[in-house]
């Protein structure tokens, strides 16, 4: 696994997130913590791969930045996840 992806698990959380739209607080490494709705994934023109995140601004947040991500969403399939 390079340093520049992510689980294949993970990712299937991110597009789960994305697929149902759901509001997500997100904690980044560098402790910053960010809040918006899912609803991409794009690749960066580094060639990284990146949520993109519909707050206020709309955001690109790498995945590799990701240590934990919340579901706010009610009802979600599911309601954390912790990257490592």
């Amino acid at each position: 696994m390079s340093e520049n992806a992510i689980s294949c698990e993970l990712h299937d959380f991110v597009e789960v997130a994305c697929m149902y739209r759901y509001q997500l607080k997100l904690i980044l490494k560098n402790k910053q913590t960010i809040e918006g709705k899912a609803i991409d994934i794009v690749n960066s023109p580094e060639g990284r791969e990146c949520l993109v995140i519909d707050g206020n601004p709309q955001q690109q947040i790498e995945l590799t930045q990701l240590t934990k991500l919340e579901v706010l969403t009610p009802n979600a399939k599911f309601r954390e996840v912790i990257f490592e």
